[in-house]
């Protein structure tokens, strides 16, 4: 895709669209060519099969805890860089702007929270974990705006672009936009290419190359908006505690596979190396087995560690191979468009010494939905330096099942509909469905089914307490 874009640069701003499509065309009839070619050159040999990974190449997480932790941990700490994926917006949650700047716990922020936790670490242990954030041009300037209320706190944070494609027309194969400009009305014609650009972009942006000369080895990437994902001292004792030689130089943390997280990405091994295989990349004949609880028993978290010198190397040599994967979407205007992406996780093939690490379900908290918003706002968890952990009140450590209807999809509409969030301590389950309002001090424990259906209201009065109920029709309590 570099020679497309390098190719883009030199002749779109001077000679208009004509070209721009012939360069595109060009580089769709070499990525073909290219892409026939290796199809080819499978015919040989026998074929390769998908299996599950073996057992030895996913350590329990109870294992490499079990090690312990060196007398210092600040020399291991002062080769760590933290890198936050950061190119998404709220829409999905109807917010405007970067996701990382949606408030989801006592007015903090993804972001404060981030900061916060990384600041605790460097004065815990007197070390210099510096932050780094992936920006996309979607997120990159309101970003940049609110980084300068961290300026006095003891993290340094540093950003870079990921790149920005065009979106494809699904039917002429050509590019939407008329122009590289992407704000305005154009904004949509343009996409970020998926996690799976951070090697390029951030070797491109000579971040890379300056974090290495200041003694960085590895990177802990995660997701934003996954709360859970804090740096732990065990799996960094681990990677540093690894002879030269034999240095694991890619860890990906996984974690137990519930039937919420039938989607998710899972690792396999074929051609005798460990894979990361994506539903998106699933024949629909498969999707099934793919699912399975039982065959594929694990799912990535999105939280990995990575060797910098590792990712150098492969960049400055073929690059990293990933598999892409083609996202269609339609656009505001009813256009049909093809994204073409790769995920971060794919590229654990390329590297050396790779490995899984069985994690408990405690880092992987996502915030994707309102549902996820209620779970994170509530007394379930408890806020210390930035981290949530699960409250000791709680008596068993899986999270309930909560499931909000369209009306609290809004993070507006969510906040308005709840005067407080309820008590949570003893949920099991928890759907509401249609127009329903909770006033003050609500408790719901076990498992709570509250339906308005269309043209009724319910108004959970303040102090109520909801045990294995099922609510439905109209309910409001009025002030006298």
């Amino acid at each position: 895709m570099s020679l497309f874009v390098e190719g883009l640069r030199q002749s779109a701003p001077n000679s208009g669209m004509a070209e721009f499509q012939e360069v595109m065309r060009q580089e769709l009839e070499g990525s073909m060519h290219r892409e026939l070619e290796k199809l080819i050159a499978t015919g040989t040999g026998a074929e390769a099969e998908i299996h599950r990974p073996p057992d030895d190449s996913i350590q329990p997480y109870e294992k490499i805890k079990a090690r312990g932790l060196p007398d210092s941990v600040t020399e291991s700490l002062n080769r760590l860089v933290v890198v936050k994926l950061n190119g998404g917006l709220g829409t999905s949650m109807g917010c405007k702007g970067p996701k990382s700047l949606i408030s989801v716990r006592n007015e903090n922020t993804f972001l404060d929270l981030t900061v916060q936790q990384i600041e605790h670490l460097n004065k815990t242990y007197n070390a210099d974990v510096p932050l780094v954030l992936m920006n996309s041009f979607n997120t990159d300037e309101d970003t940049k705006k609110i980084l300068q209320k961290y300026a006095h706190h003891r993290v340094k944070i540093h950003t870079f672009n990921q790149s920005r494609y065009p979106r494809i027309n699904k039917e002429s194969l050509l590019p939407v936009a008329k122009d590289l400009t992407s704000s305005g009305e154009n904004g949509e014609t343009w996409y970020p290419p998926g996690h799976g650009d951070i090697y390029a972009s951030f070797h491109n942006s000579g971040l890379l190359e300056q974090l290495i000369a200041e003694g960085k080895e590895y990177i802990f990437v995660s997701n934003i908006d996954n709360l859970g994902a804090t740096v732990d001292l065990h799996i960094l004792n681990h990677l540093m505690s690894q002879p030269n030689g034999k240095r694991c130089e890619f860890i990906m943390e996984v974690t137990d596979k519930t039937r919420a997280d039938v989607k998710g990405g899972t690792l396999t091994e074929y051609d005798g190396k460990l894979r990361l295989l994506e539903i998106a990349q699933v024949p629909k004949a498969h999707v099934d087995e793919f699912k399975s609880v039982t065959k594929f028993k694990i799912f990535n978290t999105n939280n990995l560690w990575i060797s910098l010198p590792a990712i150098k190397r492969l960049q400055e040599g073929s690059g990293i191979d990933m598999e892409i994967i083609v996202n269609p979407k339609t656009l505001d205007g009813g256009l049909n468009v093809l994204q073409l992406e790769t995920a971060v996780g794919a590229a654990i093939k390329s590297f050396d010494h790779a490995m899984g690490i069985n994690v408990p379900r405690s880092r992987f908290l996502p915030v994707k939905t309102s549902s996820d918003l209620l779970l994170v706002m509530s007394n379930l968890y408890s806020l210390e330096a930035g981290s949530l952990t699960m409250s000791k009140r709680r008596e068993f450590p899986t999270t309930p099942h909560v499931k909000l209807g369209s009306s609290f999809t809004k993070v507006h509409d969510f906040l308005t509909r709840f005067e407080s969030i309820p008590d949570m301590l003893e949920l099991d389950h928890l759907t509401v469905s249609g127009d329903v309002t909770f006033g003050k001090q609500v408790s719901v424990k076990g498992t709570v089914i509250i339906i308005a259906n269309h043209g009724d209201r319910i108004d959970i009065p303040a102090g109520a307490l909801l045990e294995n109920k099922i609510v439905s029709g109209n309910l409001r309590i009025l002030d006298h």
